[in-house]
């Protein structure tokens, strides 16, 4: 039986979540991508914690006329300057499922570029 394009992802968003996971020293980058949005927060799986969050329906970044993949770059350079001031230099990085190529990996070179390290 074929699996649609969401379940493929979701199995494949699992394989990634038994290898990823998010502690205090280094928490979890996690990104959401929706046909129009793109979300990415920082989680600190051990104590079930989001550190912080962005997304491209933040007031700043939604006043920009830009592409999808600029937009997430921008969220990706927003969260990381977030991360920085809470103290998180190091992450790992989850993809959620999704192809590291197009937005997603605008957000993690817009996160690198800000400092960012994983």
């Amino acid at each position: 039986m074929a699996l649609t394009k969401n379940e493929r992802r979701l199995r494949i968003k699992s394989r990634i979540r038994k290898v990823v996971s998010g502690s205090e020293t280094k928490p979890r980058l996690a990104v959401y991508r929706s046909n129009k949005e793109i979300y990415a927060q920082i989680v600190d799986d051990v104590n079930g914690k989001t550190i912080s969050a962005s997304s491209s329906r933040d007031k700043d970044i939604s006043a920009t006329k830009a592409t999808k993949s600029e937009v997430a770059k921008l969220v990706g350079k927003s969260l990381a300057e977030k991360a920085l001031k809470a103290g998180i230099e190091t992450i790992s990085f989850d993809r959620g499922g999704y192809l590291y190529h197009g937005r997603v990996k605008s957000l993690a070179e817009g996160a690198r570029e800000a400092g960012l390290k994983f």
